[in-house]
């Protein structure tokens, strides 16, 4: 199967049906399909071939989602660039994967004309603001999709990660590794027609992009807003379109937390979930306490192979720690520095086997062995995601950090997320970050970064004395630095690498 037939089914079986909610518009099913087919057609005339790459900078819109569709129905290849990269970074990832064309608008455009020289594959653009009415209105256009060219282990999107170099890296998705992760996320999410998703991610994140293809592949309806910028008025939505799914990162949830919703009522959310970084305990507490009546999951993922394990919502109380088990149709497992399996309570790095496995890195064959490894069945690769965790007797994982974020002082090893845990269960901390920096003596010293919630007052004595109470001597901070923000990636998540790169240099 290939990706953009979770759109060509549900047009056909429910063609009238509300698709997707943006703002004011509405588009059902039917509109979805006939101008992505009409854009297809368009790319087609101006030469993107199979295989090609299509780039997508655009704000969270229809525009958005039909083009992600036509370049499929073209036979090309995705990429969503975030609307706030700018022009030379953009540059770099058009030129890093040889995009033929840019579907954008013309603010954008215009900020990239100083780069434009050095494009030399970039052959078309199309802007979506100027030019939208007339390709997807054209009546030369069929309404009808292409012939079909590709198979689904023909490469459908690349979705550009942030690299150890400091350079972009792109994640190569077949269209077998997005249909099987989307069949296997809404398998255990258990979605039906009558979901009704609320997506504030940018489709360049992929837990964003997702929302978007698992609506359409169950033939639900999408909630699209730009951002969490006004939580408030995304309620407000919420209520008013009868929302069933909420896909939340830690940083929304932080905000949500630091509201007064007791004036609201979400009678017909049914799920939230989580990723990008694990839900600190006690956040999982406070959304029990405000949503008591909506299953709430808690998951871990990478780009590399989108989901790799959810925690069943009837665990949620009973292993508030765990991120759970691996999700359907994908093994995990554990390994020592040697590569060899680890028993329960044993820390290691996590394994991932699976058709979500992206095929490697773009252009990157040196950076793809790295993580890209033998696995137990011949002639497989298997993921080794680069993150510590344990397991324990009946499967359950626990995340422990990432290898590089391990702190190393006086000689032990400090995992940051167990002493952030112990953070969070502060009142008034609103948000924790533990990092590592340079020391003379101890080699790392540990620090926490933390902001308050308003109107608490609490002092540096106190965080240490809290610590004292709860860590061993070796993991309590040595440096607490309080901020009015902490650091945020454009997919919301605190960036851990730019606070140590501060802290370093403030050293």
């Amino acid at each position: 199967m290939q990706v953009e037939t979770f759109l060509e089914r549900s047009a056909e079986k429910s063609p009238e049906k509300t698709a997707l909610v943006c703002g004011s518009r509405r588009l059902a099913y039917i509109e979805i399909e006939r101008q992505s087919n009409r854009l297809a057609h368009a790319l087609i005339r101006q030469g993107v071939r199979r295989g090609d790459r299509v780039a997508v900078q655009l704000e969270n819109s229809p525009e958005a989602v039909v083009a992600l569709f036509a370049i499929l129905k073209a036979g090309a290849i995705f990429l969503v660039i975030h609307p706030s990269t700018k022009a030379e970074k953009l540059a770099y990832i058009l030129n890093d994967c040889r995009a033929c064309a840019l579907i954008t608008d013309s603010a954008r455009i215009a900020g990239l004309e100083q780069q434009l020289s050095g494009l030399s594959h970039l052959k078309s653009i199309v802007l979506a603001d100027a030019e939208w009415d007339r390709i997807v209105g054209d009546s030369v256009s069929p309404d009808t999709p292409p012939e079909k060219q590709c198979i689904d282990i023909d490469l459908a999107a690349l979705i550009y990660t942030s690299g150890s170099t400091g350079r972009p890296k792109g994640v190569m998705l077949t269209h077998l590794n997005i249909v099987s992760a989307a069949t296997s996320i809404t398998t255990y999410l258990e979605n039906t027609p009558d979901d009704v998703i609320l997506n504030v991610l940018p489709l360049s994140f992929d837990y964003g992009l997702y929302q978007v293809l698992m609506a359409f592949q169950i033939g639900g309806t999408l909630v699209l807003e730009r951002s969490f910028t006004y939580p408030r008025a995304v309620l407000e939505t919420m209520i008013r379109e009868k929302v069933t799914g909420l896909p939340l990162v830690p940083t929304m949830a932080a905000i949500l937390l630091q509201m007064d919703l007791s004036t609201y009522r979400f009678p017909a959310l049914r799920y939230i979930t989580n990723t990008a970084a694990a839900l600190p305990v006690h956040q999982i507490a406070q959304l029990r306490k405000i949503f008591p009546h909506v299953k709430i999951y808690s998951m871990y993922g990478l780009t590399e192979c989108k989901r790799v394990s959810y925690l069943p919502p009837d665990q949620i109380d009973i292993r508030p720690k765990s991120v759970g088990k691996a999700i359907p149709n994908e093994e995990v497992y554990i390994v020592d520095e040697r590569g060899q399996r680890v028993g329960p309570g044993t820390v290691g790095e996590l394994v991932i086997r699976g058709s979500n496995v992206m095929k490697g890195y773009w252009g990157l064959p040196e950076e793809t062995e790295k993580v890209l490894k033998p696995g137990p069945m011949p002639g497989e690769r298997v993921l080794y995601s680069g993150d510590l965790f344990q397991m324990d007797e009946e499967g359950y994982l626990y995340f422990v950090g990432r290898k590089d974020d391990i702190i190393k002082t006086k000689g032990e090893k400090v995992s940051p997320r167990e002493v952030e845990e112990v953070l969070y269960g502060l009142e008034g901390i609103a948000e924790a970050v533990v990092i590592g920096v340079p020391d003379p003596v101890l080699g790392e010293a540990v620090k926490a970064v933390v902001t308050l919630r308003d109107g608490s007052a609490i002092s540096e004595q106190e965080i240490l004395r809290h610590c004292s109470r709860h860590l061993e001597d070796f993991m309590i901070p040595k440096f607490v630095e309080f901020r009015a923000a902490l650091p945020k990636s454009a997919n919301g998540k605190i960036s851990r690498r730019e606070l140590a790169s501060s802290a370093g240099e403030q050293r």
